[in-house]
């Protein structure tokens, strides 16, 4: 994995207070700003990322050089309008593009490797709020997430429900379902399976468990898409070949895609990341952290909510959504829910889909 100097960083003022019960010291957190904080701070939105995501939101990938994630909504005059609005999106707690994770330096000089705490989702929010703090914003004109994006608006609207006057949650759900659970465990196994994983002491020794990593990836990229989208894009074409070969190269058009996906994975991110970031995934549960009751969670809450699924998004389907809806109705929330249209699966909230482009502008708004 590449290494990575963040353009941006704070250390948190205070240590950080897990769920575990551990307490991680000078932490670091990575991000980058778009647009100009007003004098009265009251027009920052705070943009999480999902799994694999990072702060380069809307400027270039340092290792990869290619845009950023969401630069198709945020920009000058884009739906979130950085001449209007302070963007804020930074790397979680666990990641490996700046801020403390497995593969940071702990106190003894040696990385923390697997001797890193065991996030979840609420330490990571633990960790953007202690950013909001040192930046001085009390209070967020929006916060917005995608994916496990949307797990932290959540998870930030249920715990610190005075931080964002409005939670925009794009595909996304309130606790990890059995079969998302599995999809985790199978990339995690590929993983440790790779000899190279060396039990996650592998950061001294020149051998990264990238094969492990690239299965990982692979599986798990098969779960943000469609079966029409797949169907639509490669069928059964072969890849630079009339025939089959009858042997075990990526005959199929689809197979080298996602043999594509994965190497170029390995050159971006961490194993161990991977590791504690789909646990902290799995974990998430808001209805568990609060009574086991998940309108409980979003009681008295006065911001407003906006909940968006996709048709064809079968990883966080819309029954997902519809379960927070619910809950937000039973809690007396403010909230609009809406279900688009898209063929591309889990992804559609990363692509062209000109319909959610009007959603996040209205809500804003």
């Amino acid at each position: 994995m590449a290494t990575l100097s963040a353009s941006k960083a704070l250390t948190l003022a205070a240590p950080l207070s897990l769920d575990s019960g551990q307490v991680l010291e000078d932490v670091q957190i990575a991000y980058e700003t778009y647009g100009e904080l007003a004098a009265d701070k009251s027009n920052a939105i705070l943009v999480t990322h999902a799994l694999t995501g990072d702060q380069y939101l809307a400027s270039k990938h340092p290792i990869t050089g290619k845009p950023g994630w969401w630069e198709r909504r945020v920009g000058s005059g884009k739906p979130i309008d950085t001449s209007r609005y302070f963007v804020i999106c930074a790397n979680v707690i666990g990641s490996c593009l700046g801020s403390t994770g497995p593969a940071s330096i702990a106190p003894d000089g040696q990385p923390y490797a697997m001797r890193f705490p065991v996030i979840t989702i609420r330490d990571m929010v633990r960790g953007l709020v202690g950013l909001l703090d040192g930046m001085g914003i009390e209070r967020l004109h929006a916060i917005v997430g995608g994916s496990m994006g949307g797990m932290q608006a959540l998870s930030l609207a249920a715990n610190w429900p005075e931080r964002a006057e409005r939670v925009l949650v794009i595909a996304s759900t309130s606790r990890h379902s059995a079969q998302n659970i599995a999809f985790h465990e199978l990339g995690r196994q590929a993983i440790m399976a790779d000899p190279n994983w060396q039990d996650g002491d592998y950061y001294a020794s020149g051998a990264s468990p990238d094969a492990g990593l690239a299965v990982a990836r692979m599986a798990a990229h098969i779960t943000y898409l469609s079966e029409d989208g797949l169907t639509d894009k490669f069928g059964r074409n072969l890849q630079d070949r009339d025939t089959k070969s009858f042997g075990f190269d990526a005959d199929f058009q689809v197979e080298s895609y996602l043999r594509y996906q994965g190497s170029g994975f390995t050159r971006r991110f961490d194993a161990n990341s991977y590791l504690y970031i789909t646990r902290a995934m799995d974990y998430f549960d808001l209805a568990e952290e609060h009574g086991g009751r998940l309108a409980n969670a979003f009681a008295g809450s006065q911001a407003r909510f906006c909940l968006v699924s996709f048709d064809s998004d079968w990883l966080y389907p819309t029954a997902e959504s519809r379960h927070v809806v619910h809950a937000l109705n039973a809690a007396g929330a403010a909230v609009s829910f809406v279900e688009l249209s898209a063929p591309y699966g889990h992804d559609s909230f990363l692509l062209d889909v000109p319909a959610l482009d009007r959603v996040v502008k209205g809500f804003l708004e």
